[in-house]
């Protein structure tokens, strides 16, 4: 099944195919090359909205460098509105004199930002997570290219925060409306001090000192209302009770990893490519191999979340908006 080309726009010139009705796109031809669609801003701000209408998507075998993608992550950026205050994230435990800079993060088994203790956790559910979402001002598109992988295993799932939110009953959807969401991560203090170095201060934006955010949020780019609650960073409902908060979130929790049909798995190729929309999905990594798996990230901050009731839902497909 084809993307219609009012979502493609400039990028229906390439090959493509859906993963799952509710989330992913990828791009099959081999002309597609990100080093190329950044030379157009046309394509480059209609690459932003495809990610931000389909979650995310997946391009094959790329030659980008990393300072092109760092260029990539602030155009779609810029062209799509994010505010001059917002540039990349620097993650809370990246060190600025490394060799890549510290708007890098490493994902990596042999070290830098990697598994952390979700590969000892018995539940493989326990990574679901959306990216940075303990700032103030969380992120909006992540780029990431894998450079070295495993021979079986490693792949990385993504689920649609859009579809989680329309699966709610109106009557939850609107218990949600209220409430806010506390997202912290006090993990990344405790391995700064682990590793000797000192926690980032400037982290993408001036008013990246905590997160305190509504559970529901609506995109700026597509008006859809998504869920903004994750496993690994929300740690409380600030206006429940915590016997109360620990329910909901953990419902919510199950919400996004049991509903299987909201998400779409990758299994990476060398060199592949994943770009997402922090702003409408989680995603979470599968610690099923034993060799090295490496890549480097880049995480674009966007702009101060914001809620409006009257949003819309998705119903069907993500063909089925216009942008």
């Amino acid at each position: 099944m084809s993307l219609s080309p009012r979502v493609l726009g400039s990028l229906k010139v390439f090959r493509h195919i859906h993963e799952t009705p509710a989330i992913g796109t990828r791009f099959i031809d081999k002309s597609a090359q990100l080093s190329s669609i950044l030379a157009s801003a046309d394509m480059t701000r209609d690459l932003a909205r495809l990610v931000a209408h389909r979650g995310v998507v997946f391009f094959e075998n790329q030659d980008i460098t990393i300072d092109q993608q760092k260029v990539l992550v602030e155009h779609m950026g810029a062209l799509t509105g994010r505010p001059d205050t917002s540039s990349l994230h620097k993650h809370p435990i990246s060190e600025t004199t490394s060799e890549l800079g510290g708007d890098i993060s490493v994902i990596s088994s042999l070290g830098g930002i990697a598994r952390g203790g979700v590969a000892d956790n018995t539940l493989a559910s326990s990574g679901w997570h959306t990216d940075i979402s303990f700032e103030k001002v969380p992120a909006d598109f992540s780029i990431l290219k894998m450079h070295t992988l495993p021979p079986i295993g490693g792949d990385t799932l993504w689920a649609s925060t859009y579809g989680a939110y329309n699966k709610l009953s109106p009557h939850y959807r609107s218990f949600l409306h209220g409430l806010t969401a506390m997202h912290s991560a006090p993990f990344f203090e405790q391995m700064a001090r682990d590793l000797g170095i000192k926690i980032q201060d400037l982290r993408g934006s001036p008013y990246n000192t905590g997160s305190s955010l509504s559970a529901i949020q609506t995109h700026p780019l597509t008006g859809l209302n998504a869920l903004f609650v994750n496993k690994s960073f929300t740690t409380r409902i600030m206006e429940l009770h915590p016997q109360e908060s620990e329910s909901v979130l953990d419902y919510l929790a199950r919400h996004i990893s049991e509903n299987h049909d909201l998400q779409v798995r990758f299994r990476w190729g060398l060199n592949d490519v994943a770009i997402w929309d922090n702003r409408s999905t989680q995603h979470t990594a599968t610690n099923d191999y034993s060799a090295a798996r490496q890549g480097n990230r880049v995480v674009g901050v966007g702009d101060r979340l914001f809620f409006d009731p009257s949003a819309s839902t998705r119903t069907g497909s993500t063909d089925s908006v216009e942008l």
